[in-house]
């Protein structure tokens, strides 16, 4: 198969060609490695490699699901049983999976060839990807930057066309992050949608999610269908959907009551760049009929301090973990000194403190569902300032106050719906001068992922970005 050709298809395109018997899935998962051999040394996204793992999957037989034979990466974060899962750190270096996650086994039922790790920066905590263990994860659109974080190996894998889609998490931004650095398509949906067991219930007290980053919006729909859905462990469910989401695709989204801002949360200056690109799509929206009003909700806490609150609690259980594991303590040759500096924050706090910090995310997901019931959809910057460059935050640095203020400016917008549990979509909609993608994220009421994946639909209709492709591609 030429390259060019493999890159013209999307996921279920790929399959459709593996059904209809016009290549095999053994030819896929070559094409898939031989464009990581070839790009990969450049954006360094394919950390871990286990192609005998994805060759074994076809000798054994795929099962028959919507992505039978196309290849697929898992982040580094989540457990493959035989396969190494490092989490980016250096103690877990060598480790290797005895169980499969739930969301793993739900991807393996799809059909996929699961034939590596992409990246994420150590435990997931930092929206760039740059850990001590592989190194930085680089921009495909310019390599001086990063991908973003911490899905940032799947979204520099998807954006160099290695693959057209790959798994994804978000806790506080990790799936819109990449999707807007990266300039691909990433939906976060809304909370207990996917699962995380068996090892746990919910992540970062109920923040986290599941899903992929992908080119297409109906790739994104139709994994979606494909992975939905409690488990037995489940400690809560998300609302059913009406119809299959992939049925939503191509549907029409009707005339949808929008507010917008093009400001950060905090109230600070953003890029203007990316300003003037909100305000841009904010007209595209109003002249394709829908109600358009520039407003935007109040957060009664600061996200960023509950945030710290909650990551800092669940960082030291991992470090409690691994000493117990290790059966020593953990230093910086271990593990970074962001997470132990994380890790010692929390022992400053109370169970009281933690307990706070949920009461305060709770009153930000009373606020946003109030906020909702007047709009259907609210568009902002995914972030509110271009991609950072590689090297602006360094978790290994003697002194981490730079970090604080970085994320501030960057990122003040996204964890507010891993707060409020609703979903929301970052979608590859502009560009800078300088040729950096500047994603733009929707998002609608709890259990309204139809209503973003219509309206993405629509988007991917009016602006293509599909045949847009980054200087270092495959």
């Amino acid at each position: 198969m030429a390259i060019k050709e493999y890159s013209s298809y999307d996921a279920l395109g790929l399959a459709d060609l593996v059904r209809t018997k016009q290549v095999s899935a053994r030819e896929l998962l070559d094409e898939a490695i031989a464009r990581t051999e070839k790009i990969d040394p450049q954006i360094n996204a394919v950390v871990v490699r286990h192609y005998d793992y994805a060759r074994g999957q076809i000798d054994n037989g795929l099962p028959d699901g919507p992505f039978t034979g196309v290849p697929f990466l898992l982040k580094d974060l989540d457990l493959l049983e035989g396969t190494r899962t490092t989490s980016g750190a250096s103690v877990y270096k060598d480790n290797v999976a005895d169980h499969s996650g739930t969301l793993a086994q739900r991807f393996l039922a799809t059909g996929v060839t699961i034939f590596g790790k992409s990246s994420s920066p150590e435990f997931g905590l930092m929206p760039t990807t740059e850990s001590r263990l592989f190194g930085p994860t680089r921009n495909p659109w310019n390599l001086a930057h990063s991908s973003g974080g911490s899905s940032g190996g799947a979204g520099a894998a998807v954006a160099a066309r290695i693959l057209p889609l790959a798994h994804a998490s978000d806790g506080g931004g990790s799936i819109r992050i990449p999707a807007s650095a990266s300039g691909v398509f990433g939906l976060k949906p809304s909370r207990a949608r996917n699962p995380l067991g068996p090892d746990r219930g919910e992540g970062w007290g109920g923040f986290s999610c599941g899903h992929v980053l992908s080119i297409s919006v109906r790739d994104s729909a139709a994994m979606l269908d494909a992975i939905q859905g409690p488990e037995t462990s489940s400690p809560y469910v998300a609302p059913p959907p009406e119809r299959p989401f992939a049925q939503e695709v191509g549907r029409d989204p009707g005339k949808l009551r929008i507010a917008f801002t093009d400001k950060s949360p905090y109230g600070d200056a953003i890029d203007p760049e990316i300003a003037a690109a909100v305000r841009d799509v904010a007209a595209m929206l109003a002249g394709v009929g829908h109600h358009v009003e520039e407003r935007a909700p109040f957060l009664p806490a600061d996200p960023a301090v509950i945030m710290s609150t909650i990551v800092a609690a669940n960082t030291a259980l991992t470090v409690r973990l691994a000493e117990q594991r290790f059966g020593r303590a953990m230093t910086d040759s271990d593990l970074e000194k962001l997470t132990l500096a994380s890790s010692h924050n929390a022992q400053k706090q109370s169970a009281v403190d933690y307990v706070s910090a949920q009461q305060n995310a709770f009153q930000i997901l009373h606020s946003l569902a109030t906020f909702f019931e007047s709009c259907d959809v609210f568009l902002s910057p995914t972030l509110c300032s271009p991609p950072l460059r590689v090297g602006e935050l360094n978790t290994m640095s003697n002194d981490l106050s730079h970090i604080a203020p970085i994320l501030r400016r960057y990122m003040p917008g996204t964890s507010m719906f891993n707060m409020s549990g609703q979903p929301a979509m970052s979608v590859p909609l502009a560009w800078n001068a300088a040729g950096l993608p500047l994603g733009m994220m929707f998002a609608a009421r709890l259990g309204g992922e139809a209503t973003l994946l219509r309206l993405a639909a629509q988007l991917e209709q009016q602006r293509p970005w599909k045949d847009r492709r980054p200087p270092v591609c495959a």
